[in-house]
């Protein structure tokens, strides 16, 4: 996909009303430093559109991005991060349920996990929440440079025992730094978007 407009548009925090949005949406989880804002970056050919910081825990809010007014990007709060207090946790657990639960142009939720672990107590709940919640997540690995081909056959064998996912569940090993499984990624999210709309 050309990009040739990609803005934060909507940002939605705990008390906010979801927005009424008319184009397919796609969703990104992920604990706090799994890289989703430097994969959002990636997919849009974008230095800073989504806000990095070595502080894990900055995305607090739903965030909605525009992309070529035919979709939107959407990155959920991180989860998992030690120094955020349960309740506030917790607010942000009821604010990515009511949105899983409540948005009519959802496509699919990306996952994302760090390749370079075994998936914590978080990742499987949230994977759980996502199957309940009537979707099949993406799981995109992040950080793929980091290891070497070996540990990366290793670890996928293993995020995928710990997930229980099945054979056909997709599965994406992705680098920020090389750009690796972008397109792979790309090429789903165009796959499920409806046929006639104008990208």
């Amino acid at each position: 996909m050309i990009i040739k407009k990609a803005e934060l548009e909507t940002v939605i925090g705990i008390t906010s009303r979801l927005p009424e949005n008319s184009c397919p949406e796609f969703a990104f989880a992920g604990k706090s430093n799994v890289g989703k804002s430097s994969l959002i970056n990636a997919l849009l050919n974008r230095k800073s559109l989504a806000r990095t910081s070595a502080s894990p825990g900055k995305t607090q809010t739903i965030n909605f991005y525009n992309i070529n007014d035919a979709l939107y990007f959407v990155d959920l709060p991180g989860y998992g991060y030690a120094k955020v207090s349960q309740k506030t946790q917790e607010q942000w657990g009821k604010m990515i349920e009511r949105y899983l639960n409540s948005s009519n142009m959802l496509k699919t939720v990306f996952l994302l996990i760090d390749m370079r672990h075994e998936p914590s107590k978080n990742d499987r709940l949230m994977y759980e929440w996502i199957i309940d919640s009537g979707f099949q997540p993406v799981i995109i690995l992040t950080k793929q440079d980091k290891l070497s081909k070996n540990e990366q056959a290793k670890n996928l064998s293993l995020i995928k025992k710990s997930l229980g996912l099945k054979k056909e569940d997709p599965v994406i090993p992705f680098s920020s730094v090389t750009k690796a499984g972008r397109d792979e990624i790309w090429e789903l999210i165009e796959g499920m978007m409806d046929t006639d709309s104008d990208v």
